[in-house]
């Protein structure tokens, strides 16, 4: 491992380091817009779409227009009625495809952007409220709702131009006759009362759906990540199968063919209304005539646009529920830290009367930590021991920045963490806890003088050139078994050349061979290298490599001792 430049260590360099003021939180979700959300994605290409979207409808209208004219001419007019309608016709596919394909291109930029600022949200946010979010919610949002939303942004011109042909067409009918369109449209209007009662159950039963999501996608990854014990037990796969994913599957199934039953029922509904005022207008209120037939004509193109609108109603339902559901994962995602502060020294870190609370699934209780009075200083090992549930990560977590303390206070090189401190707090560290995730790539790092020479140095030292190398900053393999990937993981974190490392369990799954490497040859080395080193362990035959021993009980720290001295053994 190669000697770090040197670094400043004037404690008095931070606060000017850290200037920059908090970002405001994020405010609470208020009305809710999906045309609006869609808008911002892309306004000149939003708003282009619109325009010929709308202008289609119009030249619709047209069409009909001249069809009805048509319909009704004594043949002198026929040649230039449709040259007119050529005109007309040529026109409106244009405008339709154009607004299809600015649609269409909409609908990825906004698929890609939603995904982007999904990402953004969820690396910005504190790790507490990714934490209380949960996993399967964010997977629900990136896949399932983003794309919701994006299919409907493709439908979108095709809604926008019924709509437009439609008002044009009932302002058609209020010419031909007043009367029969005030007929007209208070059927309509029974029609469209009918679909909005029919929608409004409908829109409970999507919501109902869309909240299973996360559910469904939780089970989902257990499906995956828990193949081997399913295997390994029938008894519960079989329950799994059934009682879990196969019930919430059930679930969100029923509730969603309730929703859009519904609405197709409330659809069937408006169209019996628009065809039984056809039969009224041509065989009872007018015995026939031209008036007669421009509304039949008019009335029957509408039952196509009508139809279109209505089954678009559901997708509309659909992507409104997503869109909700981002706005409100990203209200309980909103970050309430400054941006990101430029590197700092690190000449010590203290916790003083540090607290901090969670809700113990395993106890259905809150657990509480603390106060916990702890310091760091440069080059040193501290070893963190206690038993399983005494908070050891929860600990790990407040030292390295990613929890803020309840109560209490962190001094970094003696000045209070808070806001943009907290920024240049995780800054100082690498770590490898219990539930790490191993990149493809060593991320980050691209760009660094001979990175693959000495990720592949380092990989050799731990045994596994025969398993993985490293070439253009890229792992040549993940498929590999936990203690292994915890191999490569330290190398990443190793690699970073922070000041400040965490091990969490780090030689739990290694053999033997490795954790003497690891505790007698690399601790070692970081520490002549000036790295202060917290390594969460039970290995008590190694704790002779640490400078200090930490022991923690219940969320206390009970011994605070040299290395080689009083409490050896771990509860």
């Amino acid at each position: 491992m190669e000697r770090p430049a040197p670094r400043p260590s004037d404690a008095q360099t931070l606060a000017p380091a850290l200037a920059p003021a908090l970002a405001p939180a994020a405010a609470p979700p208020g009305d809710f817009s999906l045309m609006g959300l869609v808008f911002a994605q892309n306004p000149v290409v939003f708003a282009a779409a619109a325009a010929t979207s709308l202008a289609s409808g119009a030249t619709a209208v047209a069409l009909v227009v001249l069809i009805n004219l048509a319909l009704m001419s004594d043949g002198e007019n026929l040649l230039r009625l449709g040259l007119a309608f050529a005109l007309v016709a040529a026109v409106t596919v244009a405008l339709q495809t154009a607004s299809g394909i600015l649609f269409g291109r909409l609908g990825q930029e906004v698929l890609a952007r939603l995904r982007a600022r999904i990402a953004a949200t969820v690396e910005a946010a504190p790790l507490r409220a990714v934490e209380q979010v949960g996993p399967a919610r964010i997977q629900a949002l990136l896949t399932d709702d983003v794309f919701t939303i994006a299919t409907l942004v493709v439908r979108l011109p095709v809604l926008l131009t019924n709509a437009v042909a439609i008002s044009g067409c009932l302002g058609y009918l209020a010419w031909l006759s007043p009367a029969l369109f005030l007929g007209a449209v208070g059927l309509m209007a029974v029609g469209v009362g009918g679909y909005m009662l029919a929608s409004g159950r409908a829109r409970h039963h999507l919501e109902h759906a869309g909240g299973r999501q996360d559910a469904l996608f939780s089970h989902l990854s257990a499906l995956v990540s828990g193949t081997k014990e399913l295997k390994l037990n029938r008894d519960k796969a079989q329950d799994f199968r059934t009682h879990h994913l196969g019930a919430t599957i059930e679930s969100v199934r029923r509730a969603r063919t309730r929703g859009i039953t519904l609405l197709a029922l409330g659809s069937a509904w408006g169209s019996l209304i628009i065809f039984g005022f056809i039969g009224l207008v041509l065989f009872v209120f007018t015995g026939g005539g031209a008036v007669a037939t421009g509304y039949a004509v008019v009335l029957l193109y509408l039952v196509g646009p009508l139809a279109a609108v209505l089954e678009d109603l559901p997708r509309l339902a659909l992507a409104r529920v997503a869109g909700r559901r981002l706005q409100e994962t990203e209200a309980a995602l909103a970050a309430h830290e400054a941006a990101p502060a430029p590197p700092v020294p690190f000449t010590g870190l203290a916790l003083e009367a540090v607290t901090h609370a969670y809700w113990d699934d395993r106890t259905s209780e809150m657990f509480r930590l603390g106060p916990v009075d702890l310091a760091f200083r440069p080059g040193e090992i501290v070893f963190l021991v206690g038993g399983n549930g005494s908070g050891k990560t929860t600990l790990a977590k407040l030292v390295t920045g990613l929890y803020a303390p309840e109560s209490g206070q962190v001094l970094l090189n003696g000045v209070p963490v808070d806001g943009a401190i907290r920024s240049a707090q995780r800054g100082l560290f690498s770590a490898v806890f219990g539930d790490f995730h191993l990149f493809e790539s060593l991320v980050g790092l691209s760009g660094a003088p001979d990175l693959d020479a000495r990720a592949n140095r380092l990989i050799a030292r731990l045994a596994l050139t025969h398993k993985v190398s490293v070439e253009d900053g890229r792992f040549s393999t993940r498929d590999l078994s936990t203690g292994q990937r915890k191999r490569l993981a330290l190398v990443a974190a190793v690699l970073e050349d922070r000041p400040f490392l965490v091990f969490d369990e780090w030689a739990a799954d290694q053999d033997p061979a490795f954790k003497t490497v690891f505790y007698r040859e690399l601790l070692p080395e970081l520490k002549a290298l000036g790295k202060t080193v917290l390594v969460i362990s039970h290995d008590d035959r190694y704790f002779d490599c640490g400078d200090r021993i930490v022991h923690m009980e219940s969320g206390r720290i009970t011994a605070d001792l040299p290395a080689g001295t009083g409490r050896r053994g771990v509860a």
